[in-house]
């Protein structure tokens, strides 16, 4: 599993402790306010705008909180005008790694994300060094003790999924972002069970890392997640289980 899916369910397992609860709060905040400006209020007509709710929802989210930050985003109240930047670099053992950013100043921003890499031992690089190594799909993670790979090649491949991959303790169906809706409307339907849900990155190929490499990896990632700014980021560094467990 790559490193970001992996960081994601763990986090996801874990739960939000209320500090972690409140960054996450303004993160979704931010990616709600930016969809409904780009593609409007209507969450039937706008897909970005519909995935963000989803998820606000999904961490109990008060309605009036994200039904404030779709009016600044519409106009019709006043909000801050966030402004999308994606940096490319390279982590620890030369991984890829993709930072999605939202910021109201770009400057704050890089400063932030440069001094992440560099602690990590690693550098933001040019536009498109490593973009071109993800793949950009639907992914929905299930464990393995909420269903079997029969039952869900039954309702997630008829319902239009790609592909089923397995995993040491879960199964990731792997979907086109546009068929996600479609197909986690069918896993809902048939009452399985996910530990997440979302249109991510997925890396074409792995790059493992080991040792002190995937511990600072780790930490990386930790850093990148605390940063207000990121929105989510994405690796294809490959991570023993066992170094995310000790760690």
């Amino acid at each position: 599993m790559s490193g970001h899916s992996k960081w994601s369910t763990i986090k996801h397992k874990k739960g939000a402790a209320d500090a972690k609860r409140g960054k996450l709060f303004t993160k979704l905040i931010k990616e709600i306010t930016v969809a409904a400006r780009m593609g409007g209020g209507d969450a039937d007509a706008n897909p970005r705008l519909r995935h963000a709710l989803n998820s606000a929802r999904a961490q109990n989210m008060p309605k009036d909180t994200y039904e404030r930050a779709i009016k600044k985003g519409t106009g019709e109240l006043d909000g801050v005008n966030y402004e999308e930047i994606v940096y490319e670099g390279y982590g620890p053992g030369g991984v890829a790694v993709l930072v999605e950013c939202l910021t109201d100043n770009r400057n704050r921003t890089i400063a932030e994300v440069r001094h992440a890499f560099g602690k990590a031992g690693g550098n933001v690089g040019t536009d498109g060094c490593v973009s071109w190594m993800f793949d950009k799909k639907g992914l929905i993670s299930v464990s393995k003790e909420d269903a079997t790979e029969e039952m869900l090649m039954e309702v997630a491949l008829e319902a239009g999924a790609e592909d089923i991959r397995e995993e040491t303790d879960s199964f990731e169906i792997i979907i086109e972002p546009a068929e996600f809706d479609a197909v986690k409307e069918a896993v809902d339907k048939a009452k399985i069970k996910y530990e997440l849900a979302e249109i991510t990155m997925i890396p074409q190929n792995m790059t493992a890392v080991e040792g002190k490499d995937a511990e600072q990896m780790i930490k990386f990632m930790d850093v990148l997640d605390e940063l207000d700014d990121v929105q989510k980021f994405y690796t294809n560094a490959d991570i023993p289980d066992e170094v995310f467990d000790a760690m």
